[in-house]
Parts: structure tokens; C-alpha cells; sequence
């Protein structure tokens, strides 16, 4: 999937969509699932998952103030706020939004998020313009910025329930980082290939040698850290299958961080083997570059995920020198006792 930039979509596996399918399979009602899952499994439409902000730092996803307001007298929702890097929005075929905003301010503050169904045609939405990376517009797919201004849907368009939007984020975002990584470590071996291809080439010879025989180290490195994300991947997805996506937070965690670093340093070196050539258009190698630095930001930047990770081990070794001090307690009252 990440070897090709258009196999995911012909696979019918490419984000957002991915993403938007489970949501919907998991967490969606009968007539949700015929009226979207449906046509979205079947390649007909395509769709989009709205929750980024650009005026809050929406890495902490409860800080998103994109109000979701109950009409009563007509069964509505109505919608106010500005989205973007709204990934997919762009695609003409795009007719659906999943969209995450706050149907009550005064809750529990991971308890005030909603997901709602947003047909793409519905008044109110405008797409105010693309988002480019290292100006690449990802056309005709998009990353738009857009605007919600008195949107309307009917109460059966929520997700599971009114403040149910953490559960359901969290339900879709650690699937669709493993998805990101597995892609991302593809894109990385064809990284690699044309790095070897390139400073093997017999027309390339510099100082009388193949670039390779120069320093063949920075091929070396790359494939050892393609081989310990793979397996870092492999373990997470692992644990995926058979405990769960929140069992396994803290593997998906460490894949999402180590990955994407690892596919830019694999395809930073392929760059500077290809000389100018491989910053051109000429390559595909400037573009991955792209797409792979966006990654450590997409989806929960670095940062957050290190703090993640960093908690849970705290937790753990924290809770096993508990135990052990109990333990420990214990067993000197037994012998006090005793004596």
C-alpha cells in the first residue's frame, strides 16, 4: 500500500476512508451504515473526518470548539465552526464528513464531544481553500480548510451518542495510525531500493567507482531501521488482533513515533544519493520526504504520543514498586508477628 501512491485507493484502502468505514461499522446504526458504509466499502463515494482546528492546538483534542447545538423543535443539530486539514475534502466524489465538535460545554471535558454524519452537499459548508505541504496540494484528494456556518442535520445523524465523540476518536485514530505505519514502512523499502538503484548504476561513477563502493553505510542503516520499525509494527498489530486497539495503545504508540522518523531518515539519505535530482519532480523521493514529516505531525504529533507512552510505563513500574512495598509490608508484620 505505501510502495504505490495510488494503490490505497485502487485497494480501497487509503485514509480517511479506512478510518470512516470502521467508525461506521463499529459504532454506527442500521441505517447509517446502509445509508454511508455501504457505498464507501464499495468504492462509490468517498469521505472526510473533520475534527482539526486551525484556532486551537488541536493536538489536545478536548481544547476543539466547533459547536454542535440541539434545534428541538426541528429534530436538528446545528453546526458552527471552522475546520482544516480536512484530509479527502477535496475529492469531488467526497460526499460524506464525520465531523467531531462539542454538543455540551459544560460536561466532563472528554464527555462534551460529539461525532456527527455531515453530508457534503448539506447548506452551510463551504471549503474556504487547500492546504498545501512543502507545496504539494495532494490534488485532487486535498487537505481543505473549511467553514460550517449554521449547518443543519437531523438527531439521527449522531454517532453512538451525544458525548461519545472521545470513545469513537479513540476507537478510530489507534487503527488508523498502524495503517499509517504500515503504509509508511513501504514507502520506505521503495526508498531504499532507489537509493541502492542509484549508487549502483554503472553510468554513475565517481573518482573511477560506483557511488555504493564510497561509503555503502547509509545503506546499511536504512535497512536495519526499516527491519526494527517492521517488527515494532508487526508487534503492535499483533496485539491489535488479539486484545483490542485500546489494549494496544501504548505499541501503536511507540510504531506512530518511531516510524515516520524512520522513513525520513531512509528517504533523506535516497535524497542525497540522488544528488539534485532527488529534491526535483523528477523522483518521487521530495514528495515522500513530504508526506512522511507531515506524518510526525498527523494524528497526534510526537510529542503527544511520547507523553503517552511515557505514562504508561510510569503507571507500570510505578503500580509493580507498589505491589512490591506491599509485599514487603506484609511480609515483615508476618514476621513481627511471629516474633
Amino acid at each position: 500500500m505505501g510502495r504505490s501512491f495510488i494503490a490505497p485507493e485502487a485497494c480501497n484502502c487509503g485514509a480517511p476512508d479506512t478510518g470512516n468505514m470502521e467508525v461506521l461499522a463499529k459504532y454506527g446504526s442500521a441505517a447509517q451504515k446502509d445509508a454511508w458504509l455501504k457505498p464507501l466499502m464499495a468504492g462509490v463515494i468517498r469521505s472526510a473526518f473533520a475534527m482539526t482546528e486551525p484556532g486551537v492546538a488541536s493536538a489536545d483534542a478536548t481544547n476543539i470548539e466547533t459547536r454542535i447545538e440541539r434545534d428541538e423543535k426541528n429534530k436538528e443539530y446545528v453546526i458552527n465552526g471552522r475546520k482544516w486539514w480536512i484530509s479527502g475534502a477535496g475529492d469531488p466524489r467526497c460526499k460524506v464528513y464525520l465531523l467531531m465538535g462539542k454538543t455540551d460545554f459544560g460536561a466532563k471535558k472528554h464527555l462534551q464531544q460529539s461525532v456527527v454524519i455531515v453530508p457534503s452537499d448539506t447548506p452551510g459548508i463551504k471549503v474556504t481553500r487547500p492546504m498545501l505541504i512543502f507545496g504539494y496540494d495532494d490534488a485532487a484528494h486535498g487537505h481543505m480548510e473549511i467553514t460550517f456556518t449554521n449547518v443543519r442535520v437531523p438527531f439521527e445523524n449522531i454517532i453512538l451518542g451525544e458525548g461519545r465523540g472521545f470513545e469513537i476518536v479513540q476507537g478510530r485514530l489507534g487503527p488508523g495510525r498502524i495503517h499509517h505505519c504500515m503504509r509508511s514502512i513501504g514507502m520506505a523499502e521503495r526508498a531504499l531500493e532507489l537509493h541502492v538503484l542509484r549508487t549502483t548504476d554503472p553510468s554513475r561513477k565517481t573518482f573511477g567507482k560506483l557511488i555504493a563502493d564510497h561509503n555503502p553505510t547509509p545503506i546499511a542503516e536504512s535497512r536495519i531501521e526499516i527491519n526494527q520499525a517492521r517488527l515494532l509494527v508487526l508487534d503492535a498489530a499483533d496485539k491489535i488482533d488479539k486484545l483490542g486497539a485500546k489494549a494496544a495503545l501504548k505499541e501503536i504508540g511507540m510504531a506512530k513515533i518511531i516510524v515516520p522518523q524512520m522513513a525520513c531518515r531512509v528517504i533523506d539519505r535516497a535524497i542525497q544519493a540522488h544528488g539534485g535530482g532527488g529534491v526535483s519532480q523528477d523522483f518521487p523521493l521530495a514528495y515522500m520526504y513530504a508526506m512522511m514529516r507531515t506524518l510526525r505531525i498527523a494524528d497526534g504529533p510526537d510529542e503527544v504520543h511520547m507523553r503517552q507512552v511515557a505514562g504508561y510505563e510510569i503507571k507500570k513500574q510505578t503500580q509493580l514498586r507498589d505491589s512490591y512495598a506491599k509485599q514487603k509490608e506484609a511480609e515483615n508484620k508476618l514476621v513481627a508477628a511471629k516474633l
